[in-house]
């Protein structure tokens, strides 16, 4: 069984984990997140300080932020409204000191964005926060079986490509990914490595906007073809194994060399990620206890998912959010006093 495979399986078990947390996020109001961003003790160890954390323009972000945040906040640290810029700007930014961290890196996607920025010298990156996240290239499950269609290889037959073609040009239409998040240059890289550049486009735009049409010609019965990742929504909607299936690599080829084949010999083009927690080196150095949070901080990518399913059914603005990480914190409330009594250890050590 393919290890992506494996993700989704996981994904299914942890359904029913789901549904629990949806039904206590549901039935909490904002005053409990109110209630969490009481005036911190003067003896905390972040009391005084401000902090301002980055996310990319990707709106389901918000939550992972802001729950770091709301743990920073019983530390006593008060964070500041959070700002959207894309990726590379953000690990300027907190290098620079103009930022404080980017709760959502995916390492080794955004390795070279970290090294640009004065990597370890500047920046310290910590923590598991979330993982681990797979990408990677999708087609409907049952054009992938009329054609017998499993690797992305196979695109280099204008007939094949021709089925993914939406425009009229002959060529397949990839849903790609946005400039500036560090999957673009990764599907470019393989556009030529494959030689996929004469029967293959690399659709780019507002991804929202992109992979909502992808999923509109899926529901006509048209054959789609399409770049997605975990943790993210559209995974629920077209389930991987029952509405759409994985397409692999002939080798693998990435800007970092690395080798991305699974260690049962699948090849997805794409390492498996995990999001940590880029922060100033200088400004790390000088809050342990914010370090030490960092570090210990996990969160399972399926309530991740589950956050995000319920921002694309409409419960999307920033109360609502807020209402969520409040909701899941009530929810989780020993281990995140865990992390929380952890953070305050290291101060005093």
């Amino acid at each position: 069984m393919h290890q992506l495979e494996n993700f989704e399986i996981t994904h299914k078990k942890q359904r029913r984990f789901q549904w629990l947390s949806a039904l206590a996020l549901a039935a909490l109001t904002l005053t409990t997140s109110l209630a969490l961003a009481q005036t911190p003790d003067a003896g905390l160890p972040g009391k005084g300080i401000k902090v301002q954390a980055l996310q990319s323009p990707i709106a389901e972000e918000t939550f992972q932020t802001m729950l770091v945040d709301r743990a920073l906040e019983k530390l006593g640290y008060e964070p500041q409204p959070i700002k959207e810029v894309e990726y590379p700007t953000a690990h300027i930014a907190i290098a620079n000191g103009d930022a404080t961290y980017l709760a959502v890196h995916w390492d080794p996607l955004h390795q070279d964005y970290y090294e640009n920025a004065g990597g370890d010298a500047k920046l310290l990156r910590t923590g598991q926060y979330a993982g681990p996240a797979a990408q990677g290239y999708m087609i409907d499950k049952a054009t992938a079986e009329k054609y017998r269609i499993t690797n992305i290889d196979q695109l280099r037959d204008p007939a094949i490509a021709k089925l993914f073609d939406h425009d009229g040009d002959g060529k397949a239409d990839l849903t790609g990914c946005n400039p500036g998040w560090g999957c673009e240059a990764m599907i470019e890289n393989h556009m030529d490595a494959y030689k996929l550049r004469a029967t293959v486009t690399h659709v780019q735009g507002s991804y929202s906007a992109l992979i909502a049409d992808t999923i509109g010609r899926y529901q006509r019965g048209e054959p789609v073809l399409y770049y997605t990742w975990t943790p993210y929504w559209v995974s629920g909607v077209l389930v991987p194994g029952k509405d759409v299936v994985w397409l692999q690599v002939p080798f693998s080829s990435n800007p970092q060399k690395a080798n991305t084949r699974l260690e049962d010999g699948s090849d997805y083009g794409f390492s498996v990620n995990t999001t940590r927690i880029v922060v100033n080196r200088a400004w790390a150095e000088k809050n342990p206890a914010a370090v030490k949070l960092f570090e210990v901080m996990r969160l399972p990518i399926a309530d991740i998912n589950a956050q995000n399913e319920r921002m694309r059914n409409g419960e999307s603005t920033q109360a609502d959010i807020a209402r969520h990480t409040a909701g899941w914190i009530k929810f989780h409330q020993q281990q995140f006093d865990g992390w929380i009594a952890q953070a305050l250890a290291a101060a005093k050590s």
